[in-house]
């Protein structure tokens, strides 16, 4: 008798539910394809990615589009290029930003953005370099000897100059060299918070000077300096406010009322301005003050001089020179690549900081209405609108400039912050506005693609 198999059914050594569903044979067969490790590694641009980043993290972000593969979250084609995107354009931690608060030195995005010629000192310092060596006789030479020449020709006023490592290290190797175990004299309405809760008083008694304070908050003369300062005065200091305005019924003594006192006179003007700048009339300068009588002027560098972070110490040769061989002044060193972008700074062509502060508005406003007519024509939510910028870095409180911006959805903000060209704005009205006063007009293509990805990358807003 035939025998006949019936086909689809299980057969007498299959067990029950053996066959895989259609479903489950497909996604067997999508993890198959995905690509090995060791051959996702040879592919140009991942190998690339590792001479740049470092093979751990190129294997980690290869490693993490595998297992997205096989959840399902890519198809397996794709690996590669998930892996490409996972991982950041750096070795390191900090992402670049596009400045777009209308605050032109935002301490948390690091203040002073450095100029192209600046970056490409940098780089070109980043090897052996002759800091401390004349190539001429082969002996050692003085460290950052070009950038010190560099600071003393920006400030002919001053007869020597010196350099440290950020503002606050200029007060106290000052405060250090010239008056611990004595009294530094200072006003009372000068004793100042300088950001994240360091203070001032604090900042000068740890050097293991004294504080002796004068006049009151808002008015201190010339005679309640003169009535304190006698053989133990250290020095007398003059502090710009440079973070808050004190205005109404108030008197303060000016460096020229001090220098008769028999003691030197050390102004921290704060923001780094060497010179008069007709934006910020109010704004101390190096050059104002030791031109005044001040035997040492300390600023940062990092702010309206638009360099690197560091302090600057300007003044009487016999003081800097003091400064420089105190045992402390090793500790607070700059390192050669501060040096290399300082000196980029002082004898490069302007900076991101002052082509920003000199910005015309109208200029602003057509780049405002050209990048707005653009996303607009992508259905974009956007606006131009006119906007408010200040300077920011504890530098001209209570000026404003005015600027033009890009106004949209709330919903951008935190969209745009999260990118992968980060965008960081301001929240005004329920808008999100990007103030393009500090952002280089060389961005703008670059600040408009992050516009689009934050509407069309899945995770942003949509209009």
């Amino acid at each position: 008798m035939e025998q006949r198999t019936v086909r689809g059914g299980p057969g007498p050594h299959d067990a029950p539910g053996s066959a895989d569903p259609p479903g489950q044979r497909h996604a067997a067969d999508a993890r198959r394809r995905i690509p090995r490790t060791d051959d996702l590694l040879r592919d140009p641009r991942l190998a690339a990615a590792a001479d740049r980043l470092g093979a751990h993290r190129v294997k980690a972000a290869v490693r993490q589009a595998q297992e997205r593969a096989r959840a399902g979250g890519i198809p397996p084609e794709r690996v590669p290029q998930h892996a490409l995107d996972l991982l950041p354009g750096t070795a390191s931690g900090p992402r670049p930003v596009i400045n777009a608060t209308g605050v032109l030195l935002h301490t948390n995005l690091g203040r002073a953005p450095l100029s192209a010629a600046a970056r490409r000192a940098v780089r070109e310092a980043a090897g052996p370099t002759d800091v401390e060596l004349d190539l001429t006789t082969g002996l050692r030479a003085r460290r950052g000897r070009s950038a010190l020449a560099a600071l003393r020709a920006r400030v002919p006023a001053a007869g020597a100059a010196h350099v440290v490592n950020n503002g606050a290290a200029a007060l106290v190797l000052a405060a250090t060299a010239l008056a611990a175990g004595r009294e530094i004299v200072v006003s009372r309405g000068e004793m100042v918070e300088i950001g994240d809760g360091f203070r001032l008083p604090d900042l000068l008694v740890s050097t293991g000077a004294r504080l002796r304070e004068v006049g009151t908050t808002n008015r201190t003369t010339p005679a309640d300096y003169a009535a304190v300062t006698g053989p133990d005065t250290g020095f007398l200091l003059k502090v710009h406010p440079s973070n808050f305005r004190i205005t109404g019924f108030t008197r303060s003594a000016e460096v020229a009322d001090l220098t008769g006192l028999g003691v030197p006179v050390v102004v921290d003007i704060g923001s780094g301005l060497l010179a008069p700048h007709p934006a910020l009339p109010e704004e101390p300068d190096a050059a104002t003050q030791l031109r005044a009588g001040a035997a040492l002027v300390t600023a940062s560098g990092d702010k309206l001089l638009g360099g690197p972070q560091c302090g600057l110490l300007l003044g009487r040769e016999d003081l800097v020179h003091a400064l420089a061989r105190h045992p402390l002044a090793r500790a607070l060193r700059v390192d050669k690549l501060t040096l290399a972008a300082l000196e980029a700074t002082l004898t490069g062509p302007p900076t991101p900081t002052a082509r920003a502060l000199t910005a015309g508005p109208a200029g602003l406003r057509a780049r405002a209405d050209r990048l707005a007519a653009a996303l607009a024509a992508d259905g974009i939510d956007v606006r131009p609108v006119g906007s408010t910028a200040t300077v920011g870095g504890g530098g001209a409180p209570g000026v404003t400039l005015p600027s033009a911006a890009l106004s949209l959805p709330e919903p951008y903000a935190a969209a745009l912050r999260t990118g992968r060209t980060p965008v960081v704005g301001r929240l005004e009205a329920g808008r999100c506005l990007l103030d393009l006063r500090a952002v280089p007009a060389e961005d703008d293509d670059r600040l408009a693609e992050a516009v689009r990805s934050a509407r069309t990358g899945g995770e942003g807003p949509t209009a």
